[in-house]
C-alpha cells in the first residue's frame, strides 16, 4: 500500500495553501494579543516586547511567503512543506517557553500544525515532523525545569503531548492515505466513466438504426444522426408531438399500457418505418424509441438469400454440367450414325434441350462469378455498330429488324465484355417479346444529363411489361417466357452496378424499355456496396 502511495502520490498544493492561509491569520492574532494585550495574555506571559514583536512579525512573514510560494512557485513541495513546519515548532516552543510550558496549553497549535501537514505531506515525513515537535518540547519542558524553576511534574504532561503528537500524525496519515485513495479511485473513475460516455456515443452516432431519447413529457432530448436523417429533426430539443405526431401517439399509447412495443409507420418522405420502445433505469423515466428502415430490412434480407441460393445453384450448375457434356457428347456421336426419321427428330430434341440446360448452367454460374470489372472510355456509337453486326449475324435476322439512333455521341465508362453481356441480354429479350417486323428493336444513344450521365435506351414494340410483374423483373428466376431462365436483366443490372452504373425500366406507352445510364468521364470505377453483395 505504501509503495502504492508513494508512486501515485500528487502535492497537494491546494490544501497546503489552506494550511498556509490558517498560519496566517494565526500570526494575525499574535499580533492583535501583543497590540491588544488582555487578561489571558498576561497570564500567559505574552506582554509587549522587542522580543516578542520580533517573533510574530518573522511568524507573520514566514506565513506570507509560504502562502505566496504555494500559490505562484509551485515546485519542491516537500521542502516548503519542511520549512514551514519547523518554523511552527520553533515558533510555538519559544511562545510555550515563554507562557511556563505545556501546562498554558499552546502545545494545541502544534497539533494542528502536524495534522495539517501529515494530511498532505508524504510518507515518513510526517513521523518526521512529529519526532521533530516531541524533541523541540522536550527540550525547552526540561530547560524550563532546570533554568526556569517549571514544575518537575510538568514533564509527564510534555511527554503526554509528544505522545499526542506522534498519535496526531498517524492518524491523520492514516486518514489522508485514505482519502486519497478515494480520490484516485473516484478520478479512474470518473476517466472510465467519461471514456464509456465518448465509446457509447460513437456507437450510437455509427448505428444504422436511429435512436431516439425521449423524456416524460414527451420532450425529444437526444438523437442520432440517422434518427435526425430518417425523421427530419430539428437540431435543438423539441417535443416529439411536433416532430412526429403518428409516433408520439404510439409511445403515449405504449406508456399507458395499451400500445404495442413495435409501431410500423410511414416518414414523410415515403420510407417505411418500424419503431421499437424500450424503457430505461433512468431516475427521469426516459424511453429509447430504436427507428429501422424496413426497406433495408427487407433488402439486406433479400441479400442473404439471394447470396444463399446463389452458392447453392452453383454447387448444383457445377454438377449437373459434367452429366450434361456427356449426354451431349453421346447426342453427337448417335448423330453420326444413319438411321431413321423417328431417331433424327429425338436427337434434334435432345441437342436442343442440351443446349437450354446448358445455357442455364452458364447463367447460374455467371451469378455467382465475381467479375471484376476493367472500366475503359468506349465509344458508344462505335461499339454499339460493331455489337449489332455480331449480333445479327448470330441470329440471322434481316437488315432493318433491329435499328441504332445515335442523336448524340459520347463515351461511356464501361467494362467492354460487361457492356456487350448486357447489350446481349436486352436486346435478345426485346427481339423475343417484339412483333420482329422492321424497327422492332430500337437502340437510342441520347446525353444531356446534368449530372454527365449518359443514356442508352433499348426499346421493343411488343405488347409491354405488365403492371403486375414490374417490380419482379430483376429478380433472380424470374421469367414469363417458357424458355427463359429468368437470370439475363438479373445478371444485365449487376454488371451496370459493378461498372458504377444503373439500369431501369422506364414507363412506356408501348412496348418495354430498357434504360443503362451510366458516366461520361474518366474511368475512376467506384465500389459499388450493393453490387458487390448481389454478386
Amino acid at each position: 500500500m505504501n509503495d502504492w502511495l508513494s508512486s501515485t502520490w500528487e502535492a497537494n498544493w491546494r490544501s497546503f495553501q489552506y494550511f498556509n492561509l490558517y498560519r496566517l491569520v494565526l500570526a494575525a492574532l499574535f499580533c492583535l494579543a501583543l497590540l491588544f494585550p488582555n487578561e489571558w495574555t498576561a497570564r500567559l506571559n505574552l506582554l509587549p516586547s522587542v522580543p516578542m514583536f520580533a517573533l510574530t512579525s518573522v511568524y507573520m512573514v514566514a506565513a506570507i511567503g509560504g502562502l505566496v510560494l504555494a500559490t505562484h512557485w509551485q515546485y519542491r513541495f516537500n521542502a516548503q512543506l519542511s520549512a514551514q513546519v519547523m518554523v511552527d515548532i520553533a515558533v510555538v516552543t519559544w511562545l510555550m517557553e515563554r507562557a511556563h510550558g505545556v501546562g498554558s496549553g499552546l502545545g494545541v497549535l502544534l497539533l494542528v500544525s502536524l495534522a495539517a501537514a501529515s494530511l498532505v505531506g508524504r510518507g515518513r515525513l510526517v513521523l518526521f515532523y512529529a519526532a521533530m515537535a516531541t524533541v523541540s518540547v522536550l527540550l525547552m519542558q526540561s530547560y524550563g525545569i532546570l533554568i526556569e524553576q517549571f514544575d518537575p511534574a510538568s514533564i509527564v504532561q510534555a511527554g503526554f503531548i509528544s505522545a499526542g503528537f506522534f498519535a496526531t500524525a498517524i492518524l491523520a496519515r492514516l486518514l489522508g492515505q485514505r482519502v486519497m485513495i478515494n480520490e484516485d479511485l473516484a478520478r479512474r473513475r470518473g476517466v472510465a466513466l467519461e471514456n464509456q460516455i465518448l465509446i457509447s456515443q460513437r456507437v450510437v452516432e455509427r448505428m444504422q438504426d436511429g435512436v431516439l431519447i425521449v423524456g416524460q413529457g414527451g420532450l425529444l432530448n437526444r438523437f442520432n444522426p440517422v434518427a435526425q436523417e430518417m425523421l427530419g429533426l430539428p437540431t435543438m430539443p423539441s417535443p416529439l408531438a411536433s416532430c412526429v405526431p403518428r409516433l408520439a401517439d404510439a409511445l403515449d399509447a405504449w406508456r399507458q399500457g395499451g400500445g404495442i412495443e413495435r409501431f410500423d409507420f410511414v416518414a414523410d418522405d415515403g420510407g417505411a418505418l418500424r419503431a421499437r420502445f424500450e424503457r430505461t433505469l433512468s431516475s427521469d423515466g426516459e424511453v429509447l424509441v430504436f427507428l429501422e428502415d424496413v426497406g433495408r430490412i427487407r433488402e439486406r434480407a433479400q441479400q442473404m438469400k439471394l447470396a444463399s441460393l446463389g452458392r447453392l445453384t452453383a454447387s448444383i450448375a457445377h454438377e449437373i454440367r459434367n452429366p450434361l457434356s456427356a449426354i451431349g457428347h453421346a447426342g453427337e456421336l448417335l448423330r453420326e450414325e444413319r438411321r431413321g426419321e423417328m431417331q433424327d427428330r429425338l436427337l434434334r430434341i435432345l441437342n436442343d434441350n442440351v443446349l437450354r440446360l446448358d445455357r442455364i448452367v452458364k447463367d447460374i454460374l455467371e451469378v455467382g462469378r465475381q467479375n471484376q470489372a476493367e472500366p475503359e472510355s468506349l465509344s458508344l456509337d462505335e461499339f454499339c455498330v460493331n455489337f449489332l453486326e455480331q449480333f445479327v449475324g448470330s441470329e440471322n435476322l434481316p437488315d432493318g429488324v433491329v435499328l441504332l439512333e445515335v442523336k448524340d455521341v459520347f463515351h461511356i465508362c464501361f467494362d467492354r465484355s460487361h457492356l456487350h453481356q448486357v447489350l446481349w441480354n436486352l436486346v435478345s429479350n426485346a427481339l423475343r417479346y417484339s412483333t420482329q417486323g422492321p424497327g422492332a428493336v430500337r437502340i437510342v444513344l441520347q446525353s444531356g444529363h446534368s449530372d454527365g450521365r449518359v443514356e442508352l435506351h433499348v426499346i421493343d414494340d411488343g405488347p409491354g411489361i405488365p403492371e403486375t410483374v414490374r417490380e419482379q423483373i430483376f429478380e433472380p428466376f424470374f421469367t414469363t417466357h417458357t424458355q427463359g431462365t429468368g437470370l439475363g436483366l438479373f445478371i444485365a443490372r449487376e454488371l451496370c452496378a459493378t461498372n458504377g452504373a444503373s439500369l431501369e425500366l422506364a414507363s412506356s406507352a408501348g412496348g418495354a424499355h430498357f434504360i443503362v445510364a451510366g458516366r461520361n468521364d474518366t474511368c475512376q470505377l467506384p465500389e459499388p456496396n450493393g453490387a458487390r453483395a448481389a454478386n
